[in-house]
This record gives C-alpha cells, structure tokens and sequence, in this order.
C-alpha cells in the first residue's frame, strides 16, 4: 500500500474488516487513516554470539584472520611470516627503480639524523653515541617488521627530553654507569608496554590522547626544548638549571650573563641557526628544494668543526663534543635493572616514554600514509614498535620512535618503502666506524643550533589557532598541556594533556545534547529548531532528541533534561494560550546503546509524565535499544503502538490534523 494514507476500505482490510479494531487515536479525520510503518522487533540473539561479535568488534575490526580463510597450512604459514615480518610481502615486487628512490631518501636522512642524534641524546643526558646507536638496530629491526614506507626511525626531541627529565629526577646524570642503566631499563619497558598494546590489540587506548592535547604538548616541548639549549647556545658552562620550566631556566640563564656567556660560542651559534632557519625557509617554500633543508645541519657541522680545529676557538672557552666510542653498539642486556630498587621507576618511566613515542609514531604514520593512499596497521605498528626498542634496550639504544621532520624529509626525497630506514642505518654504521673522532671539535652550540631549528615545527601556532575556531574546550585542553610543560614540567604536562582528554570525554558522556525538534515548511523532515528557525513545533507535541547512548553516566541527566524542556514548553504554551502538551515524543536515532540505568530513568520518565497526563512515545529506537526495551518488559509498559519507526509516524498518529502538507 503506497502513500501517506488509506481510505476507508483499505482500513477495514487492515482491522481485519472491524473498523472498530483500529484504535481511534489512528483514525484520521474525515475517514482518513494514516499508514504507519511497523517497527520491526530484533530477533532472540544469542548471549554467547553477542558476547563474541563486541569482542570482535572491539580487538579484531579489522579482521586481520580474513587472509587465512579457506588457505592451505603451507600457506597459512607463509601468511603468518608475512604478518609478523611485511618485508616478505613487499620484497617480492621489489625493483632496481625503488631502490633508487629508498637510497637517495636514506642518504638524505642520514645527513639530517647524525647530528641530530648527538645532540638529542644529550637532551636525555646520555653519551652522543647512544643516539647515534638508536639509529642503527632500531630502523633495522622496523624496516622487517613496519608496515609504514615512509617513517624515519630514530631518537626524538620530545621523547628524548621526557626521558632525561624522568630519569636525572631518580639518577644524577653525572653517576653515568646507573644513568645509562636506568636509561636502558626504562626502553626495554617502554617496548615492552608498546609490543603488548599491539599484541593484545589495545591500541585504540591512545586515542584517549585528543589531538588537541597533542598539539599543546608538543608546543610546550618545543619552547622547553629551545630553552635547554640556551646552555650550549651562550657557552654556559655550570650552575644551569636541571629543571626544565621557563621561569628556572630564565633565571639561569640570566644569573650567568656576567660570567658564564661566552661571546665566540654565540656568534658560531647564532650564525649557524640562522643559516639552518634560512635553510628550512626555503625548503618549506619550495618542495623542489627539501634537500637544502635536510642537507643543512651536516654542513653547519663539518664547517664549524673545521674552523674550531683550525682556530683551537675551543682553548678560548668555546665548548665542544670533545669525545664519541667509536665502533656499533655493544650489548647492554647485562646492565638492565631487573630486580631491586629500580625496576619500579624504570617502569614508570618506561610506560610513560613509551606511550608517547607510540602516539608520535602512529601519528606520522598515518599522516603520510594518508598521503600516499595506503593503509597502515596501527596494532602491527605498536608490535614493531615495541619489539624494535626491546632489542634496542638490549644493544646500548634508548627510545627510538618514528620522527616528523625526518619522515617529512624521507617522503619528499621519493622513499618508496622501509628500505631508507636501511640505507640510513648504513650510514650510520659507516659513521660509527670510522669517523667518529671527527667529531671531537664540533661545538656543543652547533648541536644546540640544530636542535632548535628542528623543534621550530613543533610549535604549530596554525593548528592552535583552528583548534579555537572548532571547539573552545578542545582548545582549553591545548593550552593547558602547553602552559604545563612550559610552566612546570614535562611530566606535568603530559598529565594535564591526559586528564584534560579524558576529561572531555567524560563531559560528553555524562552531558550528553538533547534538542527540540519541529517540522520543515512543506516537508515531513523534523530538525532541531535552534539550528533551523523554521521547524515548526506541532501544537500539543513535545518532540525531544537524545544524541548520545543513555547509560549509568548520564541517564539522570537526561531525564531531568528532558522534563526541563517539558517545563519550560509548557510554560510557553501557558503564556502563548496554545494546545496542552498531551504527547511527549523521544527521537531515538542517535541512542545506539542502553543500559538497565537508561532503562530505569525511562520508567521514571514515563511515570513522571502519567502524573501529568502527557503520553510517552518513542520514535526509531535501534536494534541493540529495542532489544533491551522489549528484555526489560518497558515496551509492553508504554506499548507497542507508543513505538514508532519515524517521527513522522508518530505525528501521524498524535496529530494527524497538523500533518496536511502546507501548500507551496
């Protein structure tokens, strides 16, 4: 039967030839009566398949068994070395032409990482070829176990400025046998809660850390991380600050302006930085020339390293890297703390690094893969990840992640897969080997330079700018993990970004929207009025929309807000002399769960309205809500015929006059 109403005679078929069957609530006027649309009753499900189909939604939605259907044993196994190991899938198809690719992105990297790396390790208060270790193993073993072509791995500013905070609050750096004990046992934890968030599929707990605390955290980062380098920057040589917030380093700062500035340190310094800001400058504004940008600091460090030895600038106060091991890295399993006062605060610390080089990494991950329209793992990337600082933690490595400016730099040099990782790991091996003691006479304020040209980016004013155009809470959250880290500590900071994400969501789960809905001119669409001026209100109807699944959190709220609309319409149906609000409807389309606390505010819903003598109805409550409406006995409480697929249907019966379409 088509169209929005039937005659007399099709509604005598429906009742079964009685007219009389049909309640009269349904008849409309002048014999007319409206067609409903029956709301379909969900079928008896299965506990036991319930419970397994939100397993499988919650851990496995990307179905990552679907390849091993239907596949013989042999290559079942094969499949599963693939998964654990993507360099056999993509190795296969592997040509001369991508290697080209890979080795000009991997030398590039290389000239942009070596430098960075010395100074980032001192940023966690560990010898320089710690950090020029943490980019040999670990981009090794992710090149096997990555599913991302266009990551950099290695050491970062912001992990490595957490970690050092963390760890000289337990240890003095300057005891460096427990330091870098410490340093190492906290990576092997820090692998260790990446690779079991992976294994255990339990990546989606990152997401708790909203964008915009992210941003606010690395903005404050990056003004610290500026801020430490001051030291190398002036050539101040003691009595400056371990703490890491604006105002103590600032004090520091200034209390050595008398005595501790070395004028020959800042101007190698100043000069170089503005050469590495010009560099990037013109890099960022033309694509054609990121080489110049990533090629920049090796040369700001081989030509101040060569004018340092040539002038001994160093006997005059000029402060350098002075020593560097040479050779690849040595095992340090033997030095891991795994039992005794330690191994608690190396956990702690570990965690903590761990969780944000894992938000970094998969961050920049899918940033680029978006980009290059492909697909990343995030629960394989948390497993290679993991397994890559573990057996870093275990050959003299300390946190290693995915970086963004080398990343952004491997992908405009025209990386095709995880083989530049490779090619840069080769370098450094090479570096390792044999010119280490090159780098004796390159300047601490060199390395400053550098690190400060790198976290510039970091520091992204754009996105802070459009996160308070979206949404002020959101920009709230910002603001105070950026006043945080910049006023008190990392730590803190990070704790704030944390809270303030979690507190966000809290505020949307247990203060969920609500809206009054009225109907389009000319339509039979129903929108909220304060959105759309328009909508009409039908006289002596309430229509009411939950946006948000009603559990234990919000349950009161939402009843409690929904008689607060009540009131307040019948008090402006009192001041404006309209209809009696007779019938309350609840659009539930939003509502994708309930539970026994929702269930329960309704009956208190529906009692409270018997009082008033106002009808309850519900309109398109889902299968997974009408399941439970029909389990908790409500639906037979308010009644079958007080459930509606629509709004409209419920109109339609309620207020079958106010429904003729208006005329154009």
């Amino acid at each position: 039967m088509s169209g929005r109403v039937v005659n007399e005679f099709q509604m005598k078929e429906i009742a079964g030839g009685d007219i009389s069957s049909v309640p009269s609530s349904r008849r409309h006027h002048s014999g007319r009566f409206p067609y409903i649309h029956k709301l379909g009753k969900p079928p008896k499900q299965n506990l036991l398949k319930e419970i397994t189909t939100a397993a499988r939604e919650t851990f496995f939605s990307d179905d990552p068994f679907r390849s091993f259907k239907d596949q013989p044993n042999s290559k079942k196994f094969m499949l599963a070395v693939q998964a654990v190991f993507p360099i056999f899938d993509w190795a296969r198809d592997y040509s001369l032409a991508k290697f080209k690719g890979d080795l000009i992105a991997g030398l590039t990297i290389a000239s942009l990482c070596i430098p960075q790396d010395i100074g980032y390790a001192k940023l966690a208060y560990l010898p320089a070829q710690n950090g020029l270790y943490s980019s040999f193993v670990p981009p090794l073993v992710y090149a096997f176990m990555g599913s991302s072509r266009d990551i950099a791995i290695g050491p970062v500013a912001v992990v490595s400025l957490l970690l050092g905070d963390l760890l000289q609050a337990e240890i003095d750096p300057t005891n460096l046998i427990p330091y870098r004990r410490l340093a190492f046992t906290a990576t092997f934890f820090a692998g260790l809660t990446q690779l079991a968030l992976g294994f255990f599929r339990l990546g989606f707990l990152i997401e708790f850390l909203s964008h915009a605390a992210i941003v606010g955290f690395m903005g404050g980062a990056a003004i610290t991380i500026a801020l430490q380098q001051l030291k190398g920057l002036l050539g101040i040589k003691k009595n400056f600050t371990k703490k890491t917030d604006i105002v103590s380093v600032l004090r520091s700062v200034f209390n050595s302006a008398h005595h501790g500035w070395n004028w020959q340190t800042i101007v190698i310094g100043v000069a170089f930085l503005a050469f590495l800001l010009v560099a990037k400058h013109i890099g960022k504004r033309n694509k054609k020339y990121f080489w110049v940008p990533a090629i920049a600091p090796m040369i700001t460090v081989v030509v101040s390293t060569f004018c340092v030895y040539i002038t001994r600038a160093d006997k005059d106060g000029v402060q350098i890297v002075s020593h560097i091991d040479k050779g690849i890295n040595p095992p340090s399993a033997n030095e891991l703390f795994l039992s005794g006062e330690y191994v608690g605060k190396a956990f702690r610390i570990g965690v903590v690094a761990g969780i944000v080089a894992l938000t970094e990494a998969i961050a920049i991950g899918r940033t680029f893969a978006a980009m290059k329209d492909y697909q990343i793992n995030g629960n394989k990337e948390m497993v290679a990840l993991g397994t890559m600082n573990i057996v870093g933690s275990l050959t003299s490595c300390y946190v290693a992640t995915g970086s963004f400016s080398r990343s952004a730099v491997n992908y405009m040099a025209g990386c095709q897969t995880a083989v530049s990782n490779i090619v840069m790991a080769g370098v450094v091996f090479l570096t390792l080997e044999l010119i280490t003691p090159l780098f004796k006479y390159t300047p601490n304020a060199i390395l400053a330079s550098i690190i400060i040209a790198a976290v510039v980016n970091l520091l992204d004013y754009e996105a802070a700018i459009l996160i308070w155009k979206i949404d002020k809470f959101d920009f709230v959250a910002c603001m105070g993990a950026f006043f945080g880290v910049v006023f008190i500590s990392v730590e803190i900071g990070l704790l704030i970004a944390v809270s303030l994400s979690l507190a966000k969501i809290l505020l949307q789960v247990t203060r969920p929207r609500t809206a009054v809905l009225g109907k389009l001119p000319r339509t039979s669409v129903y929108r909220n009025t304060l959105q759309y001026p328009e909508a009409r209100q039908i006289p002596g109807v309430l229509i009411i929309r939950v946006d948000s699944a009603i559990y234990f959190s919000n349950s009161n709220y939402i009843k409690e807000r929904i008689l607060r609309w009540l009131t307040e319409e019948e008090e402006r149906v009192d001041e404006c002399n309209l209809p009696k609000i007779q019938h309350l409807i609840v659009e539930m389309s939003p509502v994708t769960d309930i539970d026994t606390s929702g269930i329960h505010a309704l009956e208190e819903l529906y009692r409270n309205l018997q009082k008033r003598e106002i009808q309850l109805a519900l309109a398109n409550p889902g299968t997974v809500v009408m399941d439970k409406l029909y389990e908790s006995e409500f639906a037979d409480e308010i009644g079958e015929s007080n459930i509606f697929l629509s709004v409209g249907d419920a109109i339609h019966t309620f207020a079958p006059k106010t429904n003729i379409p208006e005329e154009p």
